[in-house]
């Protein structure tokens, strides 16, 4: 039987709610429930631009057991596509390659144009003929995924029917319009990764509050306090935190990252912290700014991906590796609650948990847009049966 939950609780205020129930965090059917319901219909994250530089590079992705395929055309923009022929659903691309001429496939090798475009269909009418008119060329492209870049996040809609992006992230992008400027990938040192096992919204729900950072990050905590911090809440759309106390990184040569250009005042000394719903965590400071994919793997399984960016091209080499691994210290740092609070949700009787009205709203506020969307998906469905 498939599992069920009622989140009227969780719908509640903050002062009332409870938090999503356990089996929202360890029950493989509920997870996949919230793959449709959460990540397939919205704008989620899947990679960043970064990963595919050049024209021509194409990487293989999995997003929830879909095979994806990203790459950058002829035209230096950044696509998605399913990763399978249209033949006969065959994986396209395994390894992270350059595509010089055509993406072949390599069972009866259909061949397509970095645009998508099927160009080559050889011996599909019999031993020498390329072409057969109940084939239709035109009409076998590859499957495009709805996709956007922001921050360089490259956001997908598998779905097809979310708000245009604009729409959807019209509150964040107003918030950070300071922003709105190129900023430039740290490269093969500003990058890493890491294996968390934890349901990947508990990841979110960890980054959208500084009420632990006393005891989880007492060195970031020792000079920007819990008390420096500041709720940003956008009910139904994203969650946070802002800090009003950032401290600039130097090098022992005395050497600081180039501030991004035109900033107001405001971001001298603060820095801002947003989970734009569902899954990509985002970070901006005068300097430098970060973003962060989770890709949920299993219900318990979330593979986070993080990238650095700065305002100019080229940054000090040895500054840039200590900026990775500061915050790779304090990324780690969370790793333990995160799983704790997963072997937590095992916990027979365990009622998701109450809510601090003062200290934990940014959380509620990703737990109740979790609820308003599942319970719309379920409506949805019902009606359709």
């Amino acid at each position: 039987m498939v599992t069920t939950t009622d989140l009227s609780a969780v719908r509640q205020s903050v002062d009332k709610a409870n938090g999503l129930p356990n089996a929202h965090y360890i029950d493989p059917d509920i997870f996949q429930e919230e793959r449709d319901a959460l990540l397939f219909s919205q704008w989620s994250g899947l990679a960043v631009a970064a990963d595919v530089p050049d024209v021509g590079d194409a990487v293989p992705l999995d997003f929830l057991g879909m095979p994806m395929l990203l790459v950058r055309d002829r035209d230096n923009q950044v696509r998605v596509y399913q990763n399978i022929c249209r033949h006969r659903g065959m994986i396209l691309v395994e390894e992270p390659r350059k595509i010089e001429g055509a993406i072949r496939c390599p069972y009866h090798s259909w061949c397509y144009g970095l645009d998508g475009r099927l160009v080559s269909t050889p011996h599909v009418g019999g031993p020498g003929q390329n072409t057969h008119e109940s084939v239709d060329r035109k009409q076998l492209g590859l499957i495009e995924v709805r996709s956007k870049v922001w921050r360089d996040v490259v956001w997908i809609n598998v779905s097809g029917d979310a708000p245009e992006f604009e729409d959807a992230m019209r509150e964040v992008i107003h918030r950070w319009s300071e922003f709105d400027q190129p900023m430039y990938h740290g490269g093969a040192d500003s990058k890493f990764s890491l294996e968390v096992n934890c349901n990947w919204k508990l990841a979110v729900e960890n980054y959208c509050e500084s009420y632990h950072l006393p005891w989880i990050h007492p060195g970031l905590n020792s000079y920007s306090r819990l008390e420096d911090h500041y709720h940003i809440e956008k009910p139904k759309h994203h969650s946070g935190q802002g800090t009003l106390v950032y401290r600039q990184l130097q090098g022992d040569n005395g050497a600081m990252f180039p501030d991004f250009s035109d900033l107001s005042e405001k971001w001298n000394t603060s820095a801002e912290y947003i989970a734009c719903y569902p899954n990509v965590l985002l970070g901006v400071h005068r300097d430098h700014a970060f973003a962060i994919i989770l890709t949920p793997n299993q219900q318990g399984k979330t593979t986070e991906y993080v990238h650095l960016y700065y305002a100019t091209p080229e940054t000090d080499d040895a500054l840039r590796v200590k900026n990775v691994v500061q915050w790779k210290e304090v990324f780690i740092e969370d790793i333990g609650v995160v799983e704790g609070m997963q072997r937590g949700r095992h916990a027979i009787g365990f009622d998701g948990g109450h809510f601090s009205p003062v200290m934990d709203s940014p959380t509620h506020c990703f737990h109740d847009w979790c609820a308003t969307q599942i319970d719309a998906h379920r409506a949805t469905k019902k009606a359709a049966e």
